[in-house]
């Protein structure tokens, strides 16, 4: 018989998901920190629809070939769902014996990971951790190792419901806050969304695979990253004292970090630890700067549970992208408020002193108070590079690309320039409506009143088409929202004195920078006005629009076809691409009549979402 004979057309597309039965509840992590996790018998829950697949992460992760056209098959939604369509058999299932199809029951056993989390009333990590999610497994792919897990799979005993309440939820039971073990639609679909837009503008966070949906109006998200530990992961073992459990953690974080050659091997275990930290420490500074730059609201704490620890951005539910510097709004989570954007700068340097504090008991053995690492080395590096990616990231806002940034920032005395504008953006940036502060849906808040992204867009084009300087009534009225009174704006003598010295100070860079690169002013600004126009985008997704566009797009859902909900998605993702150096090339318009009939009624959907991003282009 010939071996070439090419299989049934069903065959070959159903062979290209195979890659998914490896993804089976199996872990490296528990073996290498056997008590780090509680581990879960599943069952199959039925009914899924896949509403949502990124198909350029699974061809990153290295799930599905690369090049093939991105279609939702019967095959491909068949192995989705085969292998993420999940529910753990929690406590509550087993004591009150609820009777489940011997076929429904999955082979393996997958874990929900421990970790310290401030919601647990015991701040050891004794009853906490993943209370909705499962890992579903561990894949090597061309491009390293990705972790994968799964929110809304149903409700563990390590939720806050059940430390607090002493006793195990149903999935489902919505009676207790944190006790359903169920994740909405919207919200998974917004996290999708809002992760994809994140991570294609260059902002470190865990990605979303896929979200399936269910009748009920909940889903079951499926997020990948290569690393998916976060500092709460170490600090549980730290707070108990356990050494060879925080010994084992690290050691497989490092591991993990060197497999995928994200660092260098060191075998001396001392200099190992401390260049962890050194890493550590670069990345938290880096990302609370860039945080506070692109008014990014992720909720630090002192727990290291709403961060990784590669300082990646995790769990959406909190995470707010706002219009302004709303640098007063806080969360409300149940029973308490959040920090503010303003405060995450010191809850990422105590996470910083935390660790310190971890490297130290790793290399000596002995756990030192947390005070006694006020002073080390590793926060005033950290204060010196948040500073160094504060000063790179208000030259980027201005316009500046990397190479003049650079060139900006050799010389002390440029650096000191850089520094009297960030001061001066900031005072506009802080100013507050007289309003006072007052309730918002998910917590309080107290308007800014500024948005700078719209000066920083328009200066360049004013410059050269007027006088070299505007008016302080033609600058506040460039700056004005939507939040400001007539009283909020009234030009006193010292907001006239900032207007004029805000405008020497943009153009001292402007003309140094020209000097640099052996260019006239008026040319380099040109360069600027290209850049800043989408840099500060007059139209940029805000938390609120977010949740409102999520809420669409489950509506719209049920009259488009799901490809054209993922065409919706994809254009609507590629329009909030923000970064001059990654803007996507134009796509081809779709052949035939009927493909321009489905694109006509998915360009409809996608304006109205694009005109929801304006009507919440300044809020939370």
């Amino acid at each position: 018989m010939r071996n070439d004979i090419k299989k049934p057309k069903k065959e070959r597309a159903k062979s290209i998901y195979s890659l998914f039965s490896q993804i089976n509840g199996k872990h490296p992590f528990k073996s290498a920190v056997q008590n780090g996790f509680v581990d879960y018998a599943v069952r199959t829950r039925r009914g899924g629809k896949l509403f949502y697949f990124n198909f350029d992460l699974a061809e990153e992760i290295g799930l599905i070939p690369e090049g093939r056209p991105h279609m939702m098959t019967p095959e491909l939604t068949r192995a989705v769902r085969d292998t993420f369509s999940l529910q753990i058999i929690n406590e509550y299932d087993l004591a009150h014996h609820v009777k489940i199809p011997d076929k429904d029951i999955r082979p393996h056993r997958y874990m929900a990971t421990r970790y310290l989390q401030m919601q647990h009333p015991d701040k050891k990590g004794l009853t906490s951790g993943d209370g909705r999610s499962i890992w579903n497994g561990s894949f090597k792919g061309p491009h390293g190792r990705w972790d994968i897990s799964s929110c809304g799979a149903g409700v563990t005993r390590l939720s806050p419901a059940t430390a607090i309440k002493h006793r195990y939820f149903r999935t489902g039971d919505k009676n207790a806050s944190y006790g359903s073990g169920r994740m909405d639609l919207s919200d998974g679909f917004g996290a999708a969304l809002m992760s994809d837009i994140f991570h294609k503008n260059r902002i470190r966070t865990e990605r979303t695979l896929a979200v399936i949906a269910y009748d009920d109006g909940t889903c079951i998200t499926v997020r990948a990253g290569k690393n998916l530990l976060r500092p709460a992961h170490f600090f549980m073992h730290l707070k108990q004292g356990d050494y060879p459990g925080l010994k084992r953690t690290v050691d497989y974080y490092i591991a993990r970090q060197i497999e995928n050659k994200e660092w260098p091997a060191i075998r001396d275990p001392e200099k190992k630890y401390n260049a962890m930290l050194e890493r550590i420490t670069v990345a938290f500074a880096q990302a609370a700067a860039q945080f506070e730059s692109e008014y990014i609201f992720c909720w630090m704490e002192w727990d290291g549970d709403n961060i990784l620890a590669d300082a990646g951005i995790i769990d959406y539910g909190s995470v707010r992208q706002f219009g302004l510097f709303h640098h007063e709004y806080r969360y409300n989570d149940v029973d308490h408020f959040s920090t503010t954007i303003t405060e995450q700068k010191n809850k990422a340097k105590h996470l910083i002193q935390t660790f310190a504090q971890l490297t130290d008991f790793l290399i000596t053995g002995k756990k030192k108070n947390l005070r006694r690492f006020k002073n080390h080395p590793a926060l005033k590096r950290f204060d010196g590079i948040f500073e160094e990616a504060k000063d790179e990231a208000v030259l980027y806002r201005i316009g500046f690309d990397k190479e003049t940034q650079a060139l900006l920032l050799k010389s002390g005395r440029n650096r000191e320039a850089v520094r009297e504008f960030r001061r001066l953006l900031r005072y506009f940036e802080n100013t507050k409506a007289r309003r006072g502060r007052h309730a918002v849906a998910d917590g309080i808040t107290w308007d800014a009143i500024f948005c700078v992204r719209d000066l920083l867009r328009e200066l360049p084009s004013l410059y050269m088409s007027a006088a070299k300087t505007l008016s302080p009534e033609r600058f506040i009225e460039i700056l004005r929202s939507k939040y400001a009174s007539r009283a909020d704006v009234r030009i006193s003598r010292s907001r006239r004195e900032k207007i004029s010295r805000f405008q020497s100070a943009y153009w001292r860079l402007v003309r140094q920078a020209a000097a640099l690169k052996g260019r006239t002013p008026d040319d380099l600004l040109r360069t600027i006005r290209e850049r800043s126009a989408l840099i500060n985008r007059y139209s940029r997704l805000t938390g609120h629009a977010v949740i409102l566009i999520a809420r669409r797009l489950v509506r719209e859902s049920k009259v488009l076809s799901t490809d054209g909900l993922h065409r919706m998605f994809r254009d609507f993702v590629e329009e909030q691409i923000l970064r001059p150096e990654f803007r996507p090339a134009p796509r081809p318009a779709p052949n035939g009549s009927s493909q321009t009939a489905k694109r006509s009624k998915t360009q409809r959907a996608l304006r109205a979402m694009l005109d929801m991003v304006k009507e919440c282009r300044e809020g939370i």
